[in-house]
């Protein structure tokens, strides 16, 4: 068992992806409004080596010396990687071992205005940030920032990683109806999209609840609605959940583990990562497949939101 490696999972966008972990559940720099994996325990703008360097490479030694090749390598989990000092060292290692298996980062983007950060990633194949607002309004609504992050920061830092960086930007804007979907909101999206010149922009919404009850996913139509308005040629929407089990690497055995464990009790996320010993990530891959086949259902209650078939 593994500590800060996890996976492989069935990506929407990567395929097979084995994910590397490199701060403690929650540790990050924003608290957002629709965050899977929880509310944000350590908000913070303070990078130090919170999982340290020889922890990770010793796990992934064992790991490509015991198991396939998986199509990507990913700097995720479930805070922000890029809070992790160290970060650039575990990213050289991991090129210099991993036999032209390209690396994904994916981040929030709200570090890049640091030189040192965009230093420390710069040799990723391909950098997955996220924009979810471009004034401050939105981005305090949905994103609930640390209080010293401004928005102006944040997609500076993003053009400025542009201008410096070679491989490919993927960048994710994740829309919730009624807080930065407005016409002004889009309009201000589009305008600093513009500016950082991303390979792709990719919409994303709700597949399950987020850490606030009262939001909703987006219909298929409005995110058709936000493609027709921007009218950006390398902008597309995310494939939902039931797409993921044509990806070789979805696991029948995790998903019956998860209605096996859920048949006799209803559970938490943080109940199935204790019980089952799975990342986080790990298991919300396969709670969205099993939510949209309709085989479990989500009930809110005093202390979360419990799966249950």
């Amino acid at each position: 068992m593994y500590r800060y490696l996890f996976g492989p999972v069935p990506s929407r966008r990567l395929g097979i992806s084995l994910g590397i972990d490199l701060v403690p559940m929650k540790t990050c720099t924003l608290n957002c409004i629709y965050c899977e994996c929880g509310k944000t325990t350590d908000l913070s703008l303070t990078r130090r080596e919170y999982v340290l360097f020889e922890a990770v490479k010793a796990e992934f030694i064992h790991y490509r010396a015991n198991n396939p090749k998986p199509d990507y390598i990913t700097f995720s989990g479930s805070g922000e990687p890029t809070l992790n000092s160290r970060i650039g060292d575990v990213l050289h290692f991991i090129k210099s071992r991993s036999e032209k298996i390209p690396v994904a980062v994916l981040t929030n983007g709200t570090l890049l205005f640091d030189q040192q950060v965009r230093n420390d990633i710069k040799t990723a194949d391909v950098v997955m940030p996220s924009l979810d607002a471009a004034t401050s309004t939105a981005f305090k609504k949905v994103n609930l920032p640390h209080p010293r992050l401004g928005i102006e920061s944040v997609i500076d830092g993003l053009c400025r990683f542009r201008r410096q960086y070679r491989g490919q930007i993927w960048l994710e804007v994740f829309i919730i109806p009624g807080l930065n979907d407005i016409p002004m909101e889009l309009q201000a999206l589009k305008t600093a999209i513009e500016k950082i010149a991303p390979d792709r922009i990719q919409l994303n919404t709700l597949d399950r609840p987020g850490t606030v009850a009262s939001i909703r996913a987006a219909t298929p139509e409005e995110l058709k609605n936000i493609l027709a308005l921007w009218n950006l040629p390398n902008a597309e929407i995310i494939a939902k959940a039931p797409e993921r089990k044509k990806v070789l690497s979805f696991r029948k055995d995790i998903e019956s583990a998860i209605l096996e464990t859920i048949v006799r009790r209803p559970c938490t996320l943080a109940d199935l990562k204790n019980i089952l010993g799975l990342h986080v990530n790990e298991i919300n891959k396969y709670l969205d497949v099993l939510e949209a086949d309709g085989k479990i259902r989500v009930v809110k209650q005093q202390r979360g939101f419990f799966y249950q078939l």
